[in-house]
């Protein structure tokens, strides 16, 4: 919390945005919150480094599945008698794949486990890509908008239930194409 007041916090922001996509567990909101709500003139200025700094995180995720599952992941799960399934894995995920970014990037599932299985199962970069700065430019836009109108008191919502509201809206969203998809 004290380096949401930080004279360099737009940076820590920027280090926080960019480990959370690809290794750290810990959401940048604990700090943009407390920064827009501090500044909220600046509110869309930190949800632009959050947006860029986690993209830039999640090609790094991207980047640890794609060249490290061939010389980690899969001798694991060969040796586990798992070498088939996983194949079978990479094309189901790469069929929905642009779901699976989209939601890890807006809810609280973690968008690290997305941005490293979308490079172990060769996701086109450029639909990865476009995906998640769709989906962080959702969740980042969506919480500075709601603090610069609201201010402090749309904290408690944001903290405890957006995460929610995000996960039911991916879901009646995906919902409605699969029921257009086969009706």
């Amino acid at each position: 919390m004290s380096l949401a007041y930080h004279r360099h916090a737009l940076w820590w922001l920027a280090a926080v945005s960019f480990v959370e996509s690809s290794i750290f567990p810990i959401p940048p909101d604990v700090l943009m919150i407390p920064m827009i709500l501090a500044r909220p003139s600046r509110a869309w200025l930190i949800a632009s480094v959050a947006l860029v700094a986690s993209v830039a995180g999640g090609m790094l995720g991207y980047a640890i599945g794609a060249f490290f599952y061939d010389s980690l992941g899969q001798p694991i799960l060969e040796a586990m008698g798992k070498g088939a399934a996983i194949e079978e894995f990479n094309h189901k995920f790469n069929d929905f794949g642009f779901w699976a970014v989209l939601m890890a990037g807006i809810t609280p599932f973690p968008y690290k486990v997305i941005t490293i299985m979308s490079g172990w199962t060769g996701m086109p970069l450029m639909t990865f890509l476009a995906t998640s700065v769709l989906a962080r430019a959702l969740r980042f836009f969506i919480v500075a908008g709601l603090l610069r109108a609201f201010g402090a008191p749309i904290r408690g919502f944001i903290e405890q239930r957006m995460g929610l509201v995000f996960t039911v809206f991916i879901v009646l969203l995906f919902g409605g194409f699969l029921g257009l998809r086969y009706l």
